[in-house]
């Protein structure tokens, strides 16, 4: 089983580059769209997208097993908002595999009395319920890092020290404002791999809301933020130390 495990998590450097590529093609098509001269080159873009997504499906094949056996290892956290969220989180995961996987066999023709729509809206759930997780994740390892920080001495005198130097109107009348962002962008600068993560979430968030009609955008902001998550993801794989942990 570890060997397995081992073997598909090689193939995410994969994945986040077919889809990177995949929502560079739809952002690509949105901008393209208005222009009628253009026409081949967006039914080039729709089908090198298609091809994009049905190769991420291939790959995404063995993760249904890697999130049960994440959240497995995440049951075993001592910290219990960590355990609770990161749990919930991989389950959710494995559910919303288990559906793209199906939905991907249906369009093989191997499954065929499934509602799709149906698949389809669950798949989503799933996916929107994982994100909320992780982001609840990056505020609370934010909260207990502004905390840890808000202790230090140091800190402390940096922080007066910058009030006293704050020249910006509103900052003077509402100290406490400019204390809680300047010590927010001290902790993110210290913790890019939590500021990467929370931003990768932030983006890939607006995919499922838009999806589920919740927060309804348009196909171009849904390309951009899904290239945008995309590009962080694989920072994150090249980068080992700009990878969020747990």
């Amino acid at each position: 089983m570890e060997s397995y495990i081992q073997f598909t998590n090689q193939s995410q450097g994969r994945d986040r580059i077919l889809r990177a590529t995949q929502y560079a093609c739809a952002l690509a098509r949105y901008m393209l769209r208005n222009d009628p001269s253009r026409k081949d080159i967006l039914m080039k873009l729709q089908s090198l997208q298609s091809s994009m997504s049905s190769g991420r499906k291939l790959f995404r094949l063995g993760n249904t097993v890697n999130s049960v056996d994440a959240a497995k290892r995440t049951l075993l956290l001592s910290d219990p908002i960590l355990r609770f969220c990161l749990t919930v989180s991989n389950l959710s995961r494995a559910l919303y595999f288990i559906c793209d996987n199906v939905l991907w066999a249906r369009s093989l023709g191997l499954v065929r009395d499934i509602n799709k729509e149906r698949w389809s809206l669950n798949a989503t759930r799933y996916y929107f319920v994982s994100l909320v997780m992780n982001l609840t994740r990056d505020v609370y390892l934010m909260a207990q890092l502004m905390v840890q920080r808000s202790r230090d001495r140091q800190y402390q005198h940096k922080v007066h020290q910058h009030l006293n130097e704050s020249t910006d109107v509103a900052f003077v009348v509402v100290p406490q404002l400019d204390a809680f962002v300047f010590l927010l962008i001290e902790c993110l600068k210290g913790n890019p791999a939590v500021a990467l993560d929370t931003v990768k979430n932030v983006c890939d968030l607006f995919i499922p809301l838009d999806r589920l009609g919740v927060y309804q955008t348009s196909e171009g902001v849904v390309g951009f933020c899904g290239l945008l998550s995309s590009l962080l993801g694989i920072l994150s794989v090249l980068k080992p130390h700009l990878k969020i942990k747990p």
